[in-house]
C-alpha cells in the first residue's frame, strides 16, 4: 500500500479520519483556506467579548484554563489574561515531565494566576500507560482522557462555568467537517474526537485491578452533573486565528522555553518539550499510519506559507521513523517491559501502508 500525501502540504490518506478532495488537498488544507478567506476574525472576537462578559466577576475565578504548560496552553493563557479573566489554571500531570516541560510548569504561577496541578497516583498511572500502549497502541492514552476530562471535573466541582481550550483539532490537523467548524467541545465530542482510539474509560474497570473509583479523575462528568453546573468549554482558536509561529514570540517573551536541541521524530524544538516519552509516542504514529510528527509540523507550516514542500519531503521522511534508543529503554523500564515484548506490541500495530 502507497501512502499518498496531500497536493499542498505533507498529510497523507492514512491519516484517520482524513479526506481529500479531487484535486488531492486534504481537508485539513480546505479548512485552512475557509479559516483564512471565509472567517470574519473581528466579528469572532467581539463574539467573544460579549460571550466572556456573562462569567467576569462572578464567582472566585471567571474562567478555567486547561493547560499542559506547553507553547499553545501558555498562548491561550495569556489571551484569556489579555482579556481581562481571571482564571483557575487546571493541569493534568505528565507521565514524567522533561526539564524544560518543568520550567514552563512552574512559570505558570510566574504569570499572575492560580494554578492546580493534578498527579494522578503513580502505580495507576503506571498500569494505565501500559494499558493504552498494549491495547491501543498510544502510551498517552491516560493523558488523553486526563486532559479533556479532569478539568471539566474541576469545573464542575468548583462551580466554574467556563472552561477554556486551545485550537480545535479537527480544524488544525484535519477532521470531519462537522468537527472542523465546532467552537464548543462537549461530551460527544470526546470519544469520537478525542484521540481515545475506541477505548473507553469504563473499558479500564477490572484490568489489572483497576477500578470505577481509580478512573473517576478520567471520566468526563454525567450529563445531569454537566446541566446542573451548566458547564461551556470554548475551543480558543475558533475566536481568535490561531498560527503556532506567530504565537512563539508571545510566549517566549513570557517565560516559555523551547527544547535545548531537536527532539526526536520532530521539526521543532518549541513543541512537546514536556513530555519524556513524547517520541515513543510519535514513532507509534509512524507505524501505524506511515507518519509521524515531523509530517504534522510540516503541514500546519506549510499551510501558512513556510518551506517548500518539495525540499522539506526527505527532511520530513527522515525525521518520521526517528526512534531514539535510550528513551526507549527509559520508557520499557517505566511500564516494566522487555525491549523484545516493546517490539512485538509495537509491530503488531503496523499499518497496511508498511509491506516491511
Amino acid at each position: 500500500m502507497t501512502v499518498n500525501r496531500c497536493s499542498k502540504c505533507l498529510t497523507p490518506d492514512t491519516r484517520p479520519e482524513i479526506t481529500f478532495n479531487s484535486e488531492g488537498i486534504c481537508d485539513a488544507c480546505i479548512s485552512a483556506v475557509e479559516r483564512h478567506k471565509n472567517i470574519d476574525w473581528i466579528e469572532r472576537e467581539k463574539e467573544f467579548k460579549e460571550l466572556i462578559e456573562q462569567y467576569k466577576g462572578k464567582g472566585e475565578y471567571d474562567c478555567i484554563v486547561a493547560s499542559s504548560g506547553g507553547k499553545d496552553s501558555t498562548y491561550q493563557l495569556l489571551k484569556v489574561l489579555e482579556y481581562g479573566l481571571k482564571p483557575l489554571v487546571v493541569t493534568f500531570g505528565q507521565c514524567e515531565i522533561t526539564p524544560t516541560g518543568q520550567h514552563n510548569l512552574d512559570n505558570i504561577a510566574e504569570l499572575g494566576v492560580d494554578h492546580i496541578l493534578f498527579r494522578l497516583n503513580r502505580k495507576l498511572y503506571k498500569k494505565l500507560f501500559k494499558i493504552g500502549f498494549e491495547l491501543a497502541g498510544d502510551c498517552c492514552y491516560v493523558c488523553h482522557l486526563g486532559i479533556f476530562s479532569y478539568p471539566i471535573r474541576v469545573a464542575v466541582e468548583k462551580k466554574i462555568p467556563l472552561i477554556i481550550y486551545g485550537e480545535n483539532p479537527q480544524s488544525l490537523y484535519g477532521g470531519p467537517k462537522e468537527a472542523r467548524g465546532r467552537k464548543t467541545m462537549d461530551k460527544s465530542w470526546l470519544p469520537q474526537f478525542g484521540g481515545l482510539n475506541n477505548l473507553r474509560p469504563e473499558d479500564l474497570i477490572g484490568m489489572d485491578g483497576i477500578t470505577e473509583t481509580d478512573i473517576n479523575p478520567l471520566t468526563y462528568p454525567s450529563d445531569e452533573e454537566l446541566k446542573n453546573a451548566n458547564i461551556t468549554a470554548l475551543f480558543l482558536g475558533s475566536f481568535f486565528s490561531w498560527e503556532a509561529r506567530e504565537n512563539l514570540d508571545l510566549v517566549k517573551n513570557n517565560g516559555f522555553k523551547f527544547a535545548p536541541q531537536k527532539i526526536p521524530g520532530a521539526l521543532a524544538t518549541y513543541e512537546n518539550v514536556d513530555c519524556s516519552y513524547v517520541n515513543i509516542h510519535d514513532y507509534m504514529c509512524y507505524l501505524k499510519y506511515g507518519f509521524g510528527r515531523a509530517t504534522t509540523q510540516a503541514s500546519i507550516d506549510l499551510r501558512n506559507g513556510y518551506f517548500n514542500r518539495e525540499a522539506i519531503l526527505p527532511l520530513v521522511e527522515q525525521c518520521d521513523k526517528e526512534l531514539d534508543l535510550k528513551i526507549l529503554k527509559k520508557f520499557c523500564e517505566f511500564i516494566s517491559i522487555t525491549e523484545d515484548h516493546f517490539w512485538e506490541i509495537a509491530n503488531s500495530f503496523k499499518g497496511d501502508w508498511n509491506d516491511n
